[in-house]
């Protein structure tokens, strides 16, 4: 069945990067838009990226934009999430979700079917 497994969270300093990495499987993974987002205690789910199908189309979240960098590689079924400065505002349980999207790269978290577990980052000193 489809499964998005997500990993690479963690602690880290105010300042510091982390590469959070999200794995696919069951899908055709290269006709699917790919999301991260993002939910802080007592706050609501935030898209903070995705990516079309292709790679040609990206989408940031203005508060991560300039910091954050998303990337996929569609020969090892994953999409990757550098982030780099990061601020404990960042804090938050990571997810990526997925649906059939082709070209179309959204942060509308409606618009996707399928979602991982999540991975907690915390940003803190």
């Amino acid at each position: 069945q489809l499964q998005l497994v997500e990993s690479g969270g963690g602690l880290v300093q105010p300042g510091g990067s982390l590469r959070l990495s999200c794995a696919a499987s069951g899908f055709t993974f290269n006709y699917y838009t790919i999301g991260w987002f993002r939910q802080a205690p007592g706050k609501e789910r935030e898209g903070v990226s995705c990516i079309s199908a292709s790679g040609g189309n990206t989408l940031y979240a203005v508060s991560v934009k300039d910091r954050f960098t998303i990337s996929r590689d569609n020969a090892k079924n994953t999409v990757a999430l550098q982030m780099n400065s990061l601020n404990p505002e960042d804090t938050a349980v990571y997810y990526c979700a997925a649906f059939f999207g082709r070209g179309i790269a959204t942060l509308k978290g409606t618009y996707y079917d399928y979602w991982g577990q999540g991975t907690q980052v915390t940003v803190s000193s």
